[in-house]
């Protein structure tokens, strides 16, 4: 039997923007793999961005972040700017178990918010 999966996270730019520096860094190595980081170029809407996708995709699953590691759930700028998503270790393992093995992620942004809506199929 089929399934769709779906989930959606909305993350206001201010909770990157407004973190304190010396917390800031520890922040974004433990959220962030060195290619969002890069890929980001800095900017807390595109980080923002890629946070929700996380919380997204995390609750397509069902688990929730806490049961999946944040760098298992990785966002990549695709060859037309498309946001491309990679799932690992835990997380690639639960989608496995799941059956979920086709996945389209959305990103949008306003001057303030971020939001992100991952859509998974698969076969139960």
């Amino acid at each position: 039997m089929a399934q769709l999966r779906t989930g959606i996270d909305l993350v206001e730019i201010e909770r990157l923007s407004g973190l304190r520096p010396e917390i800031r860094e520890r922040f974004l190595q433990r959220v962030f793999t060195p290619r969002e980081l890069a890929e980001a170029g800095g900017s807390d809407a595109s980080l923002a961005g890629r946070f929700a996708v996380k919380e997204a995709v995390s609750k397509a699953l069902g688990t929730g972040i806490g049961i999946l590691g944040w760098q298992q759930i990785e966002v990549e700028r695709g060859a037309a700017g498309e946001p491309v998503l990679h799932l690992y270790g835990g997380a690639l393992a639960e989608a496995t178990r799941q059956g979920l093995t086709v996945w389209a992620i959305s990103i949008t942004h306003s001057r303030t918010q971020a939001m992100a809506v991952a859509v998974a199929l698969g076969e139960q």
